[in-house]
């Protein structure tokens, strides 16, 4: 895939890019490398003020750089203004909170016969992170802001499709303050990541994006014996109980199919409905999503925009046709528009069964489906009934419901009445085919540290000295 901004809204491509070199590759290792040992020795209220200033930098840019990201992959205006908004509030998150994140723990010295003994979190060094175009910055940012708090380094694989957006990043960190190859973006295709991740200078890797190439990262990093994160595909699931109120329930899940235009890992994809309220909720939901505004995504009136690539649109359209070719319904949308640019209509589809494309694999467009559900058991068979496990929704106001869905929905996050999305507050992350560590909190700021033990004895033989144990 060559590097280069194509804009989805029209196909024209507008700016083209050379691979980087074998040798520029790794002389920005080798900065990474340095800046490492450097920013090791810099203190974390030095970083956070970096961090902060990064945070300025990003919401005196916004307007220009959610118009670069609408620019490259097609999401709307007002959704890019607001990506950057959140990654200014997660910079000022982790700079005004590592201290106390990354602060030693003391444990019970008596029990472990110590005059003292801690727990205290050090940096890896350079990470390198492969990171896709559907949230261009802020993919990035939940990695490298508690990254570069805790005094690792980044090395930044961007999408092929979203290389301003990718260098742009890269100079942010610069004109923070950060040493420079604190933070370096190399434009090079996936071919040269295990190459990258090989090198002994790069110690980590995390990952956001499909269940194949997070096979191949951990593949060779377990081959190198190196820590990864890995956030995947997803399949969520947003179930609707008797209880709920249908019409919020309706209004949020369109907002949640159709967020980033469909194109989001934590995007309802799933909508499975009790039989009591399917009727009801089908026509609501449906009406909701027909009425959505589909075109230019720089328009302030616009709600879905185009899919970030051709044959991404191509692929969704193929897996709606396969349900409907197998006997599903289509409640609303379905048919591929003509013209340029690669819109697709918000889309419902209903009667799907094991077999078809839609009942396994993740749609990653706005495209849903809907599933009925005859109880509460049969409900979490279907939502559970899928590889993936990154986010789920449930609706319903019984607490008795409600702490059953906490315990039997088998996702790294689920959210009750309200749609699935990340905070820096809280940990972020899936099970099963949707990937293993997490992102955000100080859980995800610790995926790249050295947890180390430290046991200091009062420097006198005591019961045990010399015996080995393990």
């Amino acid at each position: 895939m060559p590097i280069a901004t194509t804009d989805p809204a029209t196909g024209q491509v507008l700016k083209t890019y050379d691979p980087m070199s074998d040798e520029q590759v790794d002389a920005a290792i080798e900065r990474a490398d340095l800046a490492f040992r450097q920013l090791h020795g810099t203190t974390i209220a030095q970083r956070g003020q970096w961090l902060t200033a990064a945070a300025d930098l990003l919401e005196a840019e916004r307007d220009a750089t959610a118009r670069l990201m609408t620019t490259e992959m097609g999401k709307t205006y007002a959704a890019a203004k607001a990506e950057v908004t959140k990654c200014a509030t997660a910079c000022r998150f982790y700079a005004a909170h590592a201290e106390r994140m990354l602060a030693d723990e003391p444990a019970d010295a008596k029990a472990v016969k110590a005059q003292r003994a801690f727990v205290r979190y050090q940096p890896l060094g350079p990470v390198l992170a492969v990171m896709p175009w559907n949230f261009p910055l802020w993919q990035v940012m939940r990695f490298a802001a508690p990254a570069l708090m805790a005094g690792n380094t980044g090395l930044l694989k961007h999408a092929s499709n979203v290389p301003q957006t990718a260098l742009y990043l890269e100079d942010l960190f610069r004109r923070a303050g950060f040493p420079e190859g604190a933070f370096s973006t190399l434009l090079v295709g996936s071919d040269a990541v295990e190459r990258i991740l090989a090198d002994p200078r790069v110690r980590a890797a995390t990952l956001t994006g499909s269940e194949g190439a997070g096979r191949s990262i951990a593949a060779i990093a377990g081959r190198e014996l190196k820590k990864t994160v890995l956030e995947l595909g997803g399949s969520d699931p947003f179930v609707v109980m008797p209880s709920a109120d249908l019409d919020k329930a309706a209004e949020v899940a369109t907002t949640a199919r159709c967020q980033n235009n469909g194109q989001s890992c934590i995007a309802a994809k799933r909508f499975i409905v009790h039989a009591d309220v399917f009727d009801a909720f089908a026509e609501k939901f449906a009406a909701r999503m027909s009425a959505l505004r589909v075109g230019d995504p720089m328009d302030e009136n616009t709600d879905v925009g185009p899919l970030a690539s051709e044959s991404g649109r191509d692929e969704l359209h193929a897996q709606v046709r396969d349900a409907v070719d197998n006997g599903a319904s289509v409640l609303c949308g379905g048919e591929k528009p003509t013209g340029d640019g690669w819109f697709y209509p918000p889309t419902v589809v209903t009667d799907l069964r094991p077999g078809m494309r839609m009942w396994a694999e993740e749609v990653f467009g706005p495209v849903a489906g809907l599933y009925r559900a005859a109880s509460y058991e049969e409900a979490i068979e279907i939502a559970n009934g899928t590889a993936f496990g990154l986010g789920s929704n449930a609706w319903t106001t019984d607490p008795a419901e409600q702490e059953r869905f906490a315990t039997d929905l088998d996702a790294g996050n689920v959210f009750i009445n309200g749609m699935t999305t990340s905070y820096p507050e809280l940990p972020f992350g899936g099970v099963k085919n949707s990937g293993y560590g997490r992102e955000l909190s100080a859980v995800g700021m610790r995926e790249f540290c050295n947890t180390k033990t430290v046991w200091i004895g009062a420097g006198e033989a005591g019961p045990g000295a010399g015996a080995h144990s393990e």
